[in-house]
């Protein structure tokens, strides 16, 4: 069925949330989260401040759509730069932790949008959970068919009764992996893209913020010998 044509009040409330976005990211970029003010976004597009509440209903419902479309934007960067499934996993481990570092390198803002530290007082709406499974997603088939060591074990067998009691997540996990993998299978990817998670996180979250600089060593080295310690932990090929 044809998409529904948009009416030309739509199109231009559509518009107008974009813009109001645009300049929210602009103070987001200059200052963080606590620079994002409303009336200073309202006083540039020439709205009053009852006006641009018609579009966001506050300043949490204007972060919820920065975060919401980060997140997006992420698993779209990860996404098309996951390999092909005949990549041995190890490859495709680096190739998706570079995909990764290089979209908070190009969007710094953004990624401290979503992993920096939480405002205080700010919950993230329930959805972004969601988002960011998407953005987790690719990792899981790197670890599918690995073989954890005994130092992972005991993370393996609390995910893996994880998948095994949470329908939603093994309904995620299952969606990114072929065929009709065993539990076993299921707890093991899990594990590994979670510690992929962590493990990245933490080196670049330490380089966007500028906690390297100075330092004689460079921020992809270190995410490169993360990725292989952690390929090293699974015995991925």
């Amino acid at each position: 069925m044809a998409e529904a044509v948009r009416s030309p009040r739509a199109r231009y409330r559509e518009q107008t949330r974009d813009e109001i976005k645009e300049l929210a990211l602009r103070q987001l970029a200059e200052g963080g989260v606590s620079s994002i003010a409303l009336t200073r976004i309202a006083k540039e597009l020439g709205l009053s401040g009852p006006a641009l509440y018609r579009y966001f209903a506050g300043r949490d419902d204007l972060l919820h759509a920065l975060i919401r479309d980060s997140y997006d934007e992420l698993a779209t960067a990860i996404e098309q730069a996951t390999p092909a499934a005949s990549v041995a996993p190890r490859a495709r481990l680096v190739t998706l932790a570079t995909a990764f570092r290089d979209w908070a390198q190009a969007v710094p803002h953004r990624y401290l949008l979503i992993a920096g530290a939480p405002l205080p007082g700010y919950e993230a709406p329930p959805d972004t959970v969601a988002r960011a499974r998407a953005a987790l997603g690719p990792f899981l088939p790197a670890f599918a068919a690995g073989e954890p060591t005994a130092a992972i074990r005991p993370v393996v067998k609390e995910l893996t009764a994880w998948v095994r009691d949470d329908e939603q997540v093994r309904g995620w996990v299952t969606g990114y992996l072929d065929g009709k993998p065993t539990l076993a299978v299921c707890g093991t990817a899990l594990a590994g893209a979670i510690q992929a998670w962590t493990r990245f996180h933490g080196v670049i979250s330490l380089e966007v913020e500028g906690q390297f600089n100075g330092m004689g060593f460079t921020p992809s080295a270190l995410l490169l010998a993360e990725a292989e310690t952690l390929a090293d932990s699974f015995n991925l090929a």
